[in-house]
């Protein structure tokens, strides 16, 4: 008892610290119990973006290109040649004064850094038609798709700063949403309805090097809030996302790193729909021809508010997702602290996913592993009134199958979860592998103090430990334990 009240104490201890002063390079020592192996975390000094944003002194204020201080006036053309300009003099800041700004799809260029200041509001066009479609990949798959409010396509050092807000207005591709999906359930094509629903992205990352997001508030973005994509050494901090003003926003993910490497999201706040902070890397025969990881990424001093997970490793899992480290985080009213799910047909591996020093309050599930997540969204079947029909050509490359069956098959291993400290809880642990060969293999779960109404599952494990742990359980339940091989606990229920 004595060790786990000292574990316990030390979590808030290292929680309470100010830990936002800590520079790219440098890599906390943690502890993640016995496990019989040397953990290697120094790959996490190298992740973020290895520019700063004060590079160059040149300035290019919007106004002086005609842009208006009017939430009525659509400036998207005056911003955008404040930011051609600023990337042909070789880069520097693009600045607005204070107040709102209406604007359409906005590309930010080599070397610029768009300043949204305090007292600035960046206001997106509710119009679809001010958002240029092109190639990129959505939930999974490439297809063509509107651009988002701010694009950073197929650059190198740039960027988004200031204390300012962007402001999506997505409420109006929220409501087409709800009543597509309506339509789709009914004929048995909830598989696709996110697909054919095109809405607009908060920010896109997408093919970039060296690219920092830091300060600015970003809300109601009409689908995921930021995505960074095929992209590598970027910044995310001190970031806040608010999608649960106005309505429900469906699949408002907060943040979402998808098939991108050595990123730092540090001392954001996200309050979403679904997945606050989530990782991808590519869905089903589509993703598996892609085949691009997510990897590097390092989770810190953030707060996940409402949402699905305050880290989320997939759906989309078929490039593999690996290497990832969270620590000094928060949840309050999450769905899970750490969320893993795939699907049958989406193959790829999570491994080497670490996660410690959490505090967390009303979430749903302290961890939760699923290898067969949400099938009606998850399996594509053409409804036999659209055999043999033209369909869109996004609809095909959801209904192309996975050969063999077996190279669809996710895998889940070396996954650690240690200190949290949790209250108010719907349930511990809800952990299972899909049959006797399928299992989850290798987690270590270690000094968590947790307070909930159940207990939960384990089920379909390899070598899967729980060392330290403390439950304290209002409807009295114990976990139930099924099918685990190599299990070993020492749970101490309360």
């Amino acid at each position: 008892m004595r060790k786990i009240i000292i574990n316990t104490l030390a979590i808030f201890v290292t929680i309470s610290l100010h830990t936002h002063a800590q520079k790219r390079g440098e890599v906390p020592t943690f502890q993640w119990g016995t496990t019989g192996k040397q953990i290697d975390l120094s790959w996490a000094a190298e992740v973020g973006s290895r520019v700063e944003d004060n590079q160059s002194t040149n300035t290019f204020k919007v106004k002086d290109f005609g842009a208006q201080n009017d939430s009525n006036y659509l400036s998207t053309q005056a911003i955008q040649k404040a930011i051609d300009a600023c990337s042909n003099a070789g880069g520097g800041k693009v600045l607005f004064e204070p107040g709102y700004y209406q604007t359409g799809a906005l590309f930010v260029k080599k070397g610029v850094y768009l300043h949204i200041g305090a007292g600035t509001t960046l206001l997106a066009s509710t119009d679809i038609n001010q958002y240029p479609e092109f190639r990129s990949r959505i939930a999974g798959i490439e297809m063509v798709w509107p651009s988002a409010v701010i694009n950073i396509i197929d650059t190198q050092h740039a960027g988004i700063t200031g204390a300012g807000t962007i402001d999506c207005r997505g409420k109006v591709f929220w409501d087409k949403y709800w009543e597509m999906r309506k339509e789709y359930v009914q004929k048995g094509l909830r598989w696709i309805v996110d697909y054919d629903c095109k809405r607009v992205r908060g920010i896109l990352v997408s093919g970039c090097s060296d690219i920092t997001l830091k300060d600015f508030t970003l809300m109601r973005t009409g689908f995921w809030g930021i995505q960074i994509l095929y992209s590598n050494h970027c910044t995310l901090h001190k970031l806040t996302v608010n999608n649960n003003i106005g309505g429900h926003g469906p699949s408002t993910d907060g943040i979402d790193i998808d098939s991108s490497t050595y990123v730092l999201i540090d001392g954001c706040d996200i309050d979403c729909n679904d997945d606050n902070i989530c990782l991808k890397a590519g869905r089903d025969a589509d993703g598996l021809r892609v085949n691009r990881p997510t990897e590097y990424v390092v989770v810190r001093n953030c707060i996940a508010r409402k949402g699905a997970g305050l880290i989320t490793c997939g759906s989309e899992t078929s490039g593999d997702i690996r290497y990832v480290l969270g620590y000094n985080l928060r949840a309050y009213g999450t769905s899970s602290t750490l969320r893993l799910k795939s699907a049958l047909n989406r193959g790829g591996t999570v491994e080497y996913i670490y996660m410690t020093n959490v505090v967390a309050d009303g979430v749903q599930n302290v961890l939760a592993a699923d290898l067969n997540w949400n099938p009606s969204y998850s399996y594509s079947e053409l409804p036999a009134e659209y055999e043999g029909k033209e369909v869109p050509e996004h609809w095909n490359v959801m209904l192309q199958k996975v050969e063999p069956v077996e190279k669809g098959y996710p895998h889940f291993n070396h996954v650690y979860l240690a200190n949290v400290k949790a209250t108010n809880a719907k349930q511990f642990i809800s952990a299972s592998g899909w049959n006797d060969s399928l299992t989850l293999n290798d987690f270590t779960l270690y000094n968590l103090d947790v307070e909930a109404e159940k207990a939960g599952i384990v089920a379909h494990t390899k070598k899967f430990r729980l060392t330290d742990i403390k439950l304290k359980i209002s409807d009295n339940s114990q976990i139930e334990f099924n099918k685990n091989s190599q299990l070993k606990k020492n749970i101490r229920y309360e």
